[in-house]
């Protein structure tokens, strides 16, 4: 099959027209940079955030059109506003999530309000975040999420990581996902989790090089036109720091909360509070902290040791008000079974370390219970 070019993509988009019916989304200069990835073409479309739901048939013209060509084996387009095209205020029209979908122990779903789009059939979405690299976030945000399905819950993780992806190796799943009618994709599935992440559309020697606007598309995408089905929660495994990926999620997705991941050393507690004044910021609550890495105890002997210092995940929790998730200690299972994707709590369900992260999880769950998912600005790229 002939590779289809950006230069084929941007010609076939000429035929679209723009807001003003006049000129082309090309000449409007609506079109993102353009990348194509195993057939796959991404792209955004930048329009004022107030009339986004107006432009949603432009997208999906924009859309169709670029399936069409030949080489292209799927397309994902999404809409995205930055401050050239409208002020900071202006609200999105965007379409309401769908109603809740009545499963007894879930909380009631609340219907964003004006410039942020749900999720139908997915209750509650939280971010599992770090201020920096290296705490294990990602281990943290699989165990968590099937600590909630372990207790009962409908399970999905969403990997948000676009530029080093880790869902795939942690969960033991390869091969590519499948669409629906060429556009909706079916999760992956693994150990009662439903997932999707960018390790399973583009091959894991590509190397990303997207910039903001790209960033958002791409996470939009994988968030809104996955066939989830109903869900309890939606486990989102952030990138470290608080660059374009977290604010995308932070500032356009519904999040019910969000949890930080930190070790105890105090240059991570510092990071960790950036995430925590980035999710306040835009007035995402802060679900608590926890303590990765808290302590170690050795295999042979059974003794303990506070290798990273001890207890400052706790501490910094107490000072600014926020809950104190729990503490996980720092073990050579843990290392290997994520190594393996074999997580702990799927593969050893009854051992201590399991314990703990369920008990994370419930305590997470019990704050969600009757919160309401909670709207944020509107999102403005610098």
């Amino acid at each position: 099959m002939t590779e289809v070019t950006k230069e084929q993509i941007l010609e076939t988009l000429k035929t679209v027209r723009g807001p003003d019916l006049e000129h082309n989304i090309v000449e409007l200069g609506m079109i993102s940079d353009v990348f194509i990835s195993d057939g796959k073409v991404y792209f955004s479309i930048t329009v004022p955030a107030e009339r986004a739901n107006e432009l949603e048939p432009l997208r999906l013209a924009a859309e169709r059109v670029t399936r069409e060509l030949p080489g292209v084996k799927g397309a994902l387009v999404t809409l995205t506003a930055d401050k050239k095209a409208a002020p900071a205020s202006a609200p999105a029209a965007r379409p309401a999530a769908g109603a809740p979908h009545g499963h007894s122990h879930a909380p009631q779903q609340q219907p964003p309000r004006a410039g942020k789009i749900g999720v139908p059939g997915i209750n509650a979405i939280i971010a599992v975040a770090s201020g920096k690299g290296g705490v294990g976030k990602s281990t943290t945000a699989v165990n968590l999420a099937l600590g909630l399905s372990a207790n009962g819950l409908r399970v999905g993780i969403l990997d948000a990581d676009i530029y080093g992806p880790s869902m795939p190796r942690l969960l033991k799943i390869s091969g590519r996902p499948t669409q629906i009618d060429g556009r909706i994709i079916n999760p992956m599935e693994n150990y009662g989790l439903k997932v999707m992440s960018m390790g399973f559309l583009v091959d894991e020697e590509t190397a990303m090089i997207w910039r903001g606007p790209m960033v958002q598309s791409a996470l939009l995408q994988m968030l809104r036109e996955v066939a989830w089905g109903e869900l309890d929660v939606l486990v989102v495994d952030m990138p470290p720091g608080t660059g374009d990926a977290q604010l995308t999620m932070a500032q356009q997705v519904p999040l019910a909360g969000a949890v930080i991941v930190s070790t105890p050393q105090d240059l991570a507690l510092i990071d960790a509070r950036k995430g925590l004044n980035m999710f306040r910021k835009v007035e995402v609550p802060v679900l608590g902290i926890v303590e990765n890495m808290s302590y170690f105890i050795a295999p042979d002997t059974g003794t303990r040791y506070d290798i990273f210092g001890h207890g400052g995940a706790r501490k910094e929790a107490e000072r600014i008000g926020i809950p104190f998730l729990g503490e996980v200690p720092l073990t050579i299972n843990i290392r290997e079974t994520s190594d393996a994707g074999t997580p702990l709590v799927a593969s050893e369900p009854n051992g201590v370390v399991a314990g703990i992260y369920r008990e994370i999880a419930s305590k997470v769950w019990a704050q969600l219970g009757g919160q309401p998912q909670r709207q944020a600005p509107a999102i403005v790229f610098e």
